[in-house]
């Protein structure tokens, strides 16, 4: 793996280790200032893992696989980083502290809305993602160089069209809930 694919690991990890510690800060240690601090560091690993993929491009990097994740990564990081840590906080109460309401299965009409309001971040992501994937094929300016990040972009505009339709679906048969007996 190379420098970038491990920073993206690496960022990953780190996410969900600041997450835990901003929860853990403010729910069993009762420091919610702590707590907040720690929550609000999640954009400088977005901003670590582009200088990090940034450099590597601006030094003569071949664009890789690894470099398109990188926009990628970013972009589903700052579209979906708030609906992330709320949905990971809701359970980290429930779960592990015992308080609040237990987080809620959707159904029906409610689930079919639910997965559009994810569309509708996804499209925002997508284009965020392909943004900054156009932006570093123009700024490499050369298509050699740069192959993995359109073949990112195609790749990415199929699956948000996918992802579309599998959003209609859920209006048209909507999810039910599991039978029990």
């Amino acid at each position: 793996m190379n420098l970038v694919a491990w920073a993206i690991v690496t960022c990953e990890v780190l996410f969900w280790v600041v997450i835990l510690a901003g929860f853990t800060a403010r729910y069993i240690f009762k420091r919610p200032t702590l707590g907040l601090i720690l929550l609000a560091m999640t954009p400088v690993l977005d901003i670590i893992l582009l200088a990090v993929s940034g450099v590597d491009l601006a030094r003569g990097a071949t664009a890789t696989l690894a470099h398109a994740l990188a926009a990628v990564y970013i972009s589903v990081s700052l579209i979906f980083g708030k609906s992330m840590i709320a949905w990971a906080d809701e359970r980290f109460r429930y779960y592990v502290t015992k308080q609040g309401a237990k987080p809620v299965k959707r159904y029906g009409l409610d689930y079919a809305r639910h997965y559009l309001k994810g569309w509708v971040r996804h499209l925002l992501s997508f284009a965020l993602g392909a943004g900054i994937l156009y932006g570093l094929i123009v700024w490499i300016g050369d298509p050699a160089r740069t192959e993995a990040l359109s073949g990112t972009l195609r790749i990415w505009s199929i699956v948000v069209g996918i992802d579309l339709v599998i959003t209609v679906t859920y209006f048209i048969w909507p999810r039910q809930a599991k039978s029990t007996g």
